[in-house]
């Protein structure tokens, strides 16, 4: 299925009256304050969000997986997925592969499939985490820090493998996650698995081409639930300063203790310039994997807060950085989610942009705490979906992208071309 322009543009026409009269209002607004809104309607266009290929099917728990109907069956039909998306927000121009799930065995095929749809490729995602058939060794207790060293070698083959696949679709990046650690006190050495580990990514460091980066990701607990290998910010930091300049940090929200001030972890690698990007989810308890915002949203905002800071501190722009969704929906319907989750993504941006950067930082000189979380909580609390949905409209999307992909059904469309009942690749 593919959604024509033309149905964007009848679909604005509808609503562009209300939202002509709610972006004049919040302009005016905005200026009154010094803010220039074009700029930041800019700034939201520019940015954007990569969409993993493993979030186009129906997520799920430990407990049970509920497929829903459509679902992507080959990877040309998640590029077809993510396509749709970007035709309707204009802001998910790319898609984050994970392999072997999602192997392009026709490459120039793949990219001209995608260039079609506007999309790129963004970071290659490798899988330790789990025994794929007809596997020689298996990952039980670990891959990359395993005390065999064959079962050490097979890993760091297969990053190696997924570092080729993502060169010949103009990748520059390859992600590594590793659920390797212990569930019992005794079962392994903590130095061990760190310099095994460690051995084990230089491996990979080698492999990495000139221009590509490697990004490592942390992870406090699960499937491990007494130690993980990269268990927060500081091990990953201290792997990637050990690896070298191409080796930076990658933040999963989900990815901490209940409690963690993430922000400042942000500013601290932003500060450091080991900062590669983001996966966005939210969550309530743990790595819940939920909706982005939809729990936390002032946490949200803070993050983009730092980002802010951190981006123009190092005078780079938002495309700099590595911005991926990474959540699992096991009620909602994977594409609608995603598409609540970038319009998070970029209020969350919209709003870290409006901070009066210049009274923040004369309020916190003199120690005056009320008006400076004053001046955040009127950035939080300003409505500033109107230049989200300028944003999207001025580069060709739709002013209300969950309402058109509705209207015009395309979730019923695709259960009539792919069926009723399938199974997304790799879940």
């Amino acid at each position: 299925m593919k959604i024509e322009q033309y149905q964007i543009d009848q679909h604005n026409d509808g609503l562009l009256s209300s939202h002509n009269n709610q972006y004049v209002y919040t302009k005016e607004l905005l200026g009154e304050q010094g803010i220039y809104a074009d700029e930041v309607v800019k700034a939201l266009q520019d940015f954007q969000v990569a969409i993993p290929s493993w979030a186009l099917g129906t997520g799920g728990t430990r407990f049970g997986r509920f497929s829903g109907g459509g679902e992507p069956r080959s990877l040309e039909e998640k590029i077809e997925d993510v396509g749709l998306l970007h035709a309707l927000n204009r802001s998910s121009g790319s898609i984050s592969l994970h392999i072997p799930w999602d192997i392009p065995e026709q490459p120039k095929e793949t990219i001209q499939l995608a260039s079609s749809l506007g999309l790129t490729f963004d970071a290659v995602n490798s899988n330790t985490f789990q025994d794929q058939k007809n596997q020689e060794l298996s990952y039980k207790f670990g891959s990359l820090s395993h005390v065999d060293a064959g079962v050490r070698k097979q890993a760091v083959n297969h990053n190696i493998e997924v570092i080729k696949y993502g060169e010949q679709l103009g990748s520059k990046a390859l992600s590594v996650w590793l659920s390797d650690g212990s569930c019992f006190p005794g079962q392994s050495s903590f130095v061990k698995a760190f310099q095994y580990t460690l051995e084990s990514l230089q491996e990979i460091y080698a492999a990495l081409p000139d221009d590509w980066k490697v990004y490592v990701e942390y992870k406090a607990y699960e499937p491990n639930f007494y130690s993980t290998v990269i268990q927060d910010w500081g091990s990953s930091l201290l792997f990637c300063q050990k690896l070298g300049p191409k080796a930076d940090v990658l933040v999963d929200l989900g990815h901490h203790l209940p409690n963690a001030n993430i922000e400042q972890i942000v500013a601290t690698l932003m500060m450091e310039g080991r900062l590669a990007g983001f996966h966005f989810n939210d969550s309530k308890y743990g790595d819940d994997d939920l909706t982005v915002g939809s729990i936390r949203p002032y946490m949200l905002f803070l993050i983009f807060v730092e980002l802010v800071d951190g981006m123009r501190r190092a005078n780079r722009g938002s495309s700099s950085y590595a911005w991926m969704i990474d959540a699992s929906h096991n009620v909602k319907d994977p594409l609608e989610d995603l598409l609540q989750s970038v319009e998070a993504i970029l209020i969350s941006y919209a709003e870290a942009l409006l901070v009066d950067r210049k009274k923040l930082e004369q309020a916190r000189s003199v120690n005056d705490v009320v008006l400076a979380q004053q001046i955040l909580q009127n950035a939080f609390r300003t409505d500033v979906r109107p230049l989200v949905r300028e944003a999207m409209r001025q580069s060709g999307g739709a002013i209300d992208p969950v309402g058109l992909f509705r209207q015009v059904g395309v979730r019923s469309e695709l259960m009539n071309e792919r069926g009723k009942i399938t199974v997304a690749t790799g879940l």
